[in-house]
């Protein structure tokens, strides 16, 4: 290997760079743009034209862009507008009317209109009962004979009805004691059997069911469950419902199935005779309630016999509601043919309406002895047997008042008057009809409010009902201050804290969005003293937070949130972890989002280094990493937006107090570290260059900052390239002794870098980032001038020698890469001028002035490097390294044909030797071989590079056998 002699090409780093350049050329780029639009003609030819005629022609604007054959298969028309168009000016079935469509669209529910299923949940959850339930299941009957073939129609009539019959004489079992779960588990069992008898052809073993169900419906044993009750057995009602529906629309699709507009003159015979049949069958049930339900159920079924079918018994099912006695029990069933009729048939508002005058006038019954003695029985009080109402009497008034005109609302508000201003109406009245009709008269309904009796329905309840309203819409300007008084005189005064804590969350958001701190920090004082007596606000979390979510929607100004007396003393409240740390977040979010400039506000400061502490302090054994870093990110973006300008050892004293809050957060601390960097670059920016002996002295303490903290992080890639960055910025700011210290730091850490690492959880070789953090050591020691007590080339050497000894992977090529990176920087410091240099740092091109002593160290050291190379690729010999060694050899080349003087005749012969050691066993890339050679060839062409020539007449290119 001493037969290598290393001599570094002279560069002339100014002159390649002119060469790298590229040409400029004019261009017209009127005439051809490539990203000009390319506009296409077509124009077909008449059939049977002339042989040499042109069928179509293309003009454009660059002649030479061919036609663009999707577009010339359009004929400059878009299908999928064409489609587009289509659906929007849809072709009408020959018996509807464009009249009568846009008639049918106006009748649609929208959107815009709350279904049931969205309420199914919110009242099973509600009304519960830990009281024993009972119900009837139908066990069959040992009657049911089946039919001979010879069996006559009446004879079949006859059975069927002694089936229903034998339903009311018995044929089912009674089963106590059940618990609600168990209750719901027998009504599911009900709904499975019901589709199990219908896909089983038993129709009339199905209506059995419904009927059984339906009859549950007069049972009010245990009536604060009824509501819970009515949503289970109206399920099954819909379901049986859809099944009969489907049944007779399956029939009539012979011979052609019907449109969804059809008529009851497209229906056939043997339709509309089971129609009927299924018709006859709910008749000859005895018992009002469930003949009424069945028959509510089955209201679709109208289409396929009459044209007002639908309309006539609605207005028959809403007169028989009347007569039924229990007042809880008729409303239910108002609300389920309300239900059923805004699904068939929701232009039919009379039916709506009656429905809700019917309820007005059974209001009375209410009072009444007999509801009285059953509400003394089942122990319930009044206020809470007003509440079992409010699903049923919602629902109907939002059936009415749906796309009703603001006058309706002016007539339900007189009706209420006219009642004594009964709150549960009232209070429905608010939930049904829209916000800004209920807005525009706030003032109104608290004065009907204060009308109303405390003793049957809550009146906090009602301003709940009329803050929610208000939250959607605003009230006058001038009425706004009133409402809010008058609201909160009544809602202050409620004593239970739950109650208290749902009504006033509702009203703060009123009051965010219509005030100013001063009223919003007066609530919250009230919130305060109402829910920390016997910490009630531990039962109060969600509401608690929804109040916290409200002030930040409205409140964006953290200056303005922080001097709120009341709103720190409010989040101390949160007494739970996770939900402390969840509100924590949720304001750090809300800052982030919306801090628009860096702050220095101490009251804003402090108070978010108290939330992001709170944050931290959360942290444990068990916190997951996704959670860590969720909570650093949040952290840092906090960190990011604090600046104190100019004042920049108020800026590091932050950094040093935010080192201690959040010490166990390893992403927080580097990103201080990053901004402690910054901010040292900062200063030396500001300063202009002016090297100070303050300035100094502050760049010290950084530096200081950075060489404590790195140490205390666990992950030794991140320590490696902070001190790699710390010692640049050191070396920035003309702290040469403190850059030396980093980088030292560095290298002595390489010995600890572990083979594997954990990434996501799964082990990965560390060689690739290793080899990254040597590379970007390697370049920034080009500018890092030797200590004047160490020997020349120190650091390059130390860092060499780690290298040499750092346990590598079996059959690894990294260390001989590094050797052979360390190539192009050992020739860039044998130039007379660098690269690249820090401004007021001597470098040792400076430093040495192209001593000969330094270069002779320089070229020695290369040398060894290239010697390790070749022994190297020597081992690589056999049949498992060749594709190794022809990589090694390729890269060795290439450095040599960029950074060695191959004037040199053993330099040149050792870079044919590698060249065709490379291409010896075919594994090199042709088209990188390609190009490199018409580099050489074009490199040769210099006068300086004239002995490219010959050593390119040597090269070739040589595939595998």
């Amino acid at each position: 290997m001493a037969s290598v002699q290393w001599h570094s090409r002279a560069r002339k780093y100014e002159s390649e760079l002119q060469m790298c350049r590229l040409e400029v050329s004019a261009v017209e780029f009127s005439d051809c743009h490539p990203l000009k639009a390319v506009t296409v003609t077509d124009s077909k030819s008449r059939r049977g034209g002339r042989k040499g005629s042109t069928s179509s022609s293309s003009s454009s604007s660059c002649s030479s862009v061919a036609p663009d054959p999707l577009s010339s298969m359009l004929d400059g028309t878009d299908p999928l507008s064409l489609f587009a168009a289509a659906s929007e000016t849809p072709t009408l079935p020959h018996s509807i009317s464009a009249g009568e469509l846009g008639r049918k669209r106006e009748e649609e529910v929208g959107s815009d209109f709350e279904p049931w299923s969205s309420k199914r949940g919110e009242i099973l959850s509600r009304f519960t009962t830990t009281e024993k339930l009972s119900i009837n299941l139908f066990m069959g009957s040992d009657k049911n004979k089946a039919s001979s073939p010879s069996s006559a129609v009446s004879e079949k009539v006859r059975t069927r009805l002694e089936e229903l019959d034998d339903l009311e004489e018995g044929s089912q079992r009674e089963l106590l004691n059940l618990s609600q779960q168990d209750y719901v588990n027998r009504i599911e069992e009900l709904n499975q059997s019901l589709k199990e008898a219908w896909g089983s052809d038993q129709k009339v073993k199905a209506l059995k069911i419904v009927i059984q169900c339906s009859k549950l419906l007069s049972d009010t044993s245990v009536i604060q469950f009824y509501p819970s009750k009515f949503v289970l057995i109206t399920d099954i009602l819909d379901t049986f419902g859809g099944l009969v529906y489907d049944r007779i629309w399956s029939m009539c699709a012979d011979p052609h199935p019907l449109q969804e507009s059809f008529s009851a003159d497209d229906v056939n015979d043997t339709a509309k005779e089971t129609c009927l049949n299924w018709f006859f069958k709910v008749a000859s049930i005895r018992e009002l309630v469930p003949r009424l339900y069945v028959e509510a159920a089955l209201l679709k079924c109208n289409r396929f016999l009459t044209k007002s079918g639908i309309q006539e018994t609605l207005q028959r099912l809403t007169a028989m509601i009347r007569g039924i006695g229990d007042p809880l029990v008729a409303v239910y069933a108002r609300a389920y043919l309300c239900r059923v009729g805004m699904k068939v048939a929701p232009h039919l508002k009379d039916s709506l309406s009656n429905n809700f005058f019917d309820l007005l006038a059974s209001f009375r019954q209410i009072h009444g002895e007999s509801v009285q003695n059953q509400l003394v029985l089942q122990r319930v009080e009044i206020p809470i047997y007003l509440t079992l109402y409010s699903p049923a009497i919602h629902w109907i008034l939002q059936c009415v008042a749906y796309r009703a005109p603001e006058v309706l609302l002016t007539e339900m508000m007189d009706r209420c008057k006219k009642l004594g201003n009964n709150a549960l109406l009232l209070n429905s009245v608010m939930w049904a009809f829209r916000a800004e009709f209920v807005a525009t008269r706030a003032t109104d309904f608290i004065g009907m409010i204060k009308d109303c009796d405390e003793a049957g329905f809550p009146k906090h309840l009602l301003f709940a009902s009329l803050g929610r309203s208000l939250s959607c819409a605003d009230p006058p300007e001038s009425e706004r201050l009133s409402v809010l008084n008058e609201a909160w005189k009544v809602i202050t005064k409620v004593r239970s804290p739950r109650d208290y804590i749902n009504c006033a969350e509702i009203w703060v958001e009123f009051t965010c969005r219509h005030f100013t701190k001063r009223e919003v920090n007066t609530v919250l004082a009230d919130i305060i003293k109402h829910m920390t007596p016997d910490r009630a606000f531990e039962d109060a979390y969600p509401q608690l937070q929804s109040v916290i979510k409200k002030i930040l929607t409205y409140f964006h100004d953290f200056s303005v949130l922080f001097s709120m007396e009341k709103f720190l003393p409010f989040l101390d409240m949160f007494q739970k972890d996770s939900v402390r740390v969840e509100v924590c977040k949720s304001i750090m979010e809300v800052f982030i989002r919306h801090q628009q400039e860096p702050t220095r506000d101490p009251v804003i400061l402090n108070a978010l280094l108290h939330i992001c502490k709170t944050m931290h302090d959360s942290v444990n054994a068990l916190t997951l990493d996704d959670e860590k870093r969720a909570l650093s990110l949040l952290i840092n973006g906090f960190i990011r937006m604090v600046s104190f300008g100019r004042d920049f050892e108020q800026q590091l004293s932050f950094c040093v107090e935010a080192r201690a809050t959040f010490c166990n957060l390893e992403p927080v601390i580097i990103h201080l570290i990053h901004t402690v960097s910054q901010l040292a670059m900062e200063t030396r920016r500001v300063m202009k260059g002016n090297h100070s002996r303050k300035t100094a002295a502050f760049v010290r303490a950084c530096a200081a900052y950075s060489f404590i903290t790195i140490p205390s992080l666990t992950s030794i890639f991140s320590r490696l390239n902070l001190y790699l960055l710390s010692g640049e910025v050191a070396l920035a700011n003309q702290c040469l002794s403190q850059a030396d210290a980093f980088l030292k730091a560095a290298v002595s850490l390489l010995p600890e870098v572990p083979r594997t690492i954990s990434i996501e959880g799964k082990q990965r070789s560390s060689e690739p980032f290793l080899l990254d953090v040597i590379n970007n050591f390697l370049s920034t020691l080009l500018v890092v001038p030797d200590h004047p007590e160490q020997g020349v080339l120190y650091l390059v050497r130390g860092l060499l020698n780690m290298v040499q000894d750092y346990t590598w992977e079996d059959n690894s090529d990294a260390k001989i890469r590094v050797y052979i990176s360390a190539l192009p920087l050992l020739a860039a410091m044998s130039q007379e001028s660098y690269l690249y240099t820090i401004p007021k740092v001597d470098s040792n091109e400076t430093l040495y002035g192209g001593d000969p002593k330094f270069i002779a160290e320089i070229n020695k050291l290369c040398e060894t490097l290239i010697g390790q190379v070749l022994d190297h690729l020597k081992g690589l010999g056999q049949d498992e390294g060749v594709r190794r060694q022809g990589s090694l050899a390729c890269s060795l080349f290439g450095c040599l044909l960029a950074h060695g003087d191959l004037r040199n005749n053993k330099l040149n012969q050792l870079a044919v030797n590698l060249w065709n050691l490379s291409h010896k066993h075919g594994f090199c890339d042709t088209r990188t071989s390609v190009r490199t050679l018409e580099y050489i060839k074009h490199q040769a062409q210099q006068a300086d590079m004239s002995h490219l020539s010959d050593m390119l007449a040597r090269l070739s290119l040589q595939s595998r056998a």
